[in-house]
């Protein structure tokens, strides 16, 4: 069951494909619905594609197609003695991308290397839209070059989903012993946690289970050039 707002976003995006072809941008979406910040219809757009109402065209850094809509959506849209509606022609537009920017929190600087603190602060950064999937993300400004045979360099920004599992040999941001928080592979071995390095210099590191927590999986990185 979809909450009210989800059901409106969801009925305006049909609306604006049935007229043009085009699906809206995130400010067309954020001001059609009287949202705050484009960050609030990031995540009804997450809401919606993880209940299956809609999907995310790849290649394209905005562009969205309905692929299922709720019973009263589809009742509005059609009495109930009209002509089915005819499936979208060949020729119709593809939907063109809008380059989007949501802003999601950025949380201090976290070590590629020996754990420093992190997760603190309540600076914004402006992310492209096309970098993120479903769920809820922050940022972190990567210190140190124990990932730099991943690609992580020092003074990159990663992009992290919020979550609390891992499996073995994804890319997290574990909080060591509840105080401080790393960059590196996840794996499990004999009974501990093992962090892995991504740069021959450094060592794995060993801890016992309830040493680790997971508070993230990589998602993407920014790099700016100065």
């Amino acid at each position: 069951m979809l909450t009210r707002k989800q059901h409106e976003l969801l009925s305006f995006i049909q609306t604006r494909l049935d007229d043009s072809g085009i699906s809206p941008s995130f400010e067309e979406m954020k001001e059609a619905l009287d949202l705050k910040s484009k960050s609030g219809v990031h995540r009804l757009i997450s809401a919606l594609e993880e209940r299956g109402f809609i999907r995310r065209l790849p290649n394209r850094a905005r562009a969205l197609e309905v692929i299922r809509e709720p019973e009263s959506l589809a009742t509005k849209a059609a009495p109930r003695n009209a002509t089915p509606r005819p499936a979208p022609a060949a020729a119709r537009p593809t939907p063109v991308a809008a380059n989007d920017v949501i802003e999601i929190p950025l949380h201090g600087r976290i070590a590629a290397g020996a754990p420093i603190e992190a997760l603190e602060g309540s600076a914004m950064l402006p992310v492209p839209a096309a970098l993120l999937g479903s769920g809820e993300h922050y940022a972190l400004e990567v210190s140190g070059d124990s990932m730099i045979e991943a690609g992580i360099l020092d003074g990159d920004y990663a992009l992290v989903r919020r979550t609390n599992t891992a499996r073995d040999g994804e890319i997290v941001v574990a909080l060591v012993r509840g105080e401080e928080a790393t960059l590196k592979y996840l794996h499990h071995e004999k009974g501990q946690i093992r962090l892995d390095p991504a740069n021959a210099a450094y060592d794995p590191q060993f801890y016992a289970p309830d040493e680790v927590e997971v508070q993230g999986k990589l998602a993407g990185l920014l790099r700016r050039y100065h």
